[in-house]
């Protein structure tokens, strides 16, 4: 496969490619390198990348529309992942207009450019977050949601409704992907558990919102980029009409933690105890979440499995490592 990969230098993507160029494949990987977290954390990423057989980086933004349809016309690829976002909740209250160019504009530049040079299937990046104020657990992808709390969901699901379209009008095949709570070695540093071992091995409190009534999907990076990779080369049927389809997974554990439990395993990983503070829920967050994995484990034979604990204690051997702590 000759496979694009937006958000390349991000956590998402940066593991992606790493399987993929270790599978033999080509990859193009794209992203702009902003500042929303470390642009040093997002070159070191690439670096690691550099040396891997297959791999070509292209720092370009997918809103230039431009510059990312003169690629297409270049290079034939046979499968995109459209990984490029701009992420995070919380951001969204300060910075709409981020996430409307990243996310809205940037999205609808890469359907344009796969419409005229059409993969055989692209994949692209949605979100937990689109279940919104759902109350019915687990989420399944069969669940209607119209109730998103805050703008980041919004675009996520905007980004399904738009690949619907697309896929509807030009017989385009697309997986929306909803991620749940995904963590790891290369995490995001606005996530809660690079913030809190930051915090730990510091010394400071950790922030927890709700006064520690809430619980997430946590979802293992290895587990998140083994459903891209066996997805890859199952693009959705075409429907009986022989018309494009847009399918949506979730792609979770399958099992919520409560976010006090999550802090325990932190606890064990670093050998530290955690000095606790306690604060009200946050604007546009949820309560807790919850992913119904079945669809995907139908359609590739897999389902996330690696535990909290194991996860956790690779994610601080990776921290202690990197940041020589």
């Amino acid at each position: 496969m000759t496979v694009l990969v937006t958000g390349a230098a991000g956590f998402i993507g940066y593991h992606t490619v790493q399987r993929l160029c270790l599978q033999g494949h080509e990859v193009i990987g794209l992203d702009n390198l902003n500042n929303y977290y470390s642009v040093e954390l997002k070159q070191a990423r690439l670096n690691e990348l550099d040396s891997l057989p297959g791999f070509r980086f292209l720092p370009l933004d997918i809103v230039d529309k431009q510059a990312l349809m003169a690629l297409f016309n270049m290079s034939g690829f046979t499968e995109v992942v459209h990984l490029a976002a701009q992420a995070g909740v919380r951001y969204s209250l300060d910075n709409p207009d981020a996430y409307a160019q990243s996310n809205l504009v940037g999205f609808l530049n890469v359907l344009e450019a796969c419409r005229r040079h059409p993969p055989t299937h692209l994949i692209y990046a949605s979100s937990s977050s689109v279940y919104g104020a759902n109350s019915k657990l687990p989420f399944s992808v069969d669940d209607a949601v119209e109730h998103p709390v805050s703008l980041y969901a919004a675009t996520k699901r905007a980004n399904e409704l738009l690949a619907h379209s697309y896929c509807h009008l030009y017989g385009l095949k697309a997986s929306g992907l909803r991620f749940f709570t995904v963590y790891g070695p290369w995490g995001r540093p606005d996530m809660a558990l690079f913030k809190f071992t930051e915090a730990m091995l510091k010394g400071e409190p950790v922030d927890i919102y709700n006064h520690g009534q809430m619980a997430r999907d946590f979802t293992y990076i290895d587990d998140i980029v083994e459903g891209i990779v066996r997805l890859l080369p199952k693009p959705p049927v075409p429907d009986k009409e022989g018309a494009g389809v847009n399918r949506l997974f979730n792609i979770g554990r399958g099992l919520p933690m409560p976010l006090l439990d999550f802090v325990d395993c932190l606890e064990a990983a670093l050998g530290l105890k955690a000095r606790r503070n306690f604060l009200p829920m946050q604007t546009g967050d949820v309560v807790q979440t919850w992913a119904d994995v079945s669809a995907l484990a139908d359609w590739v034979g897999f389902a996330p499995g690696v535990s909290v604990e194991t996860g956790v204690a690779r994610f601080v051997a990776w921290y202690r490592g990197f940041y020589q702590v």
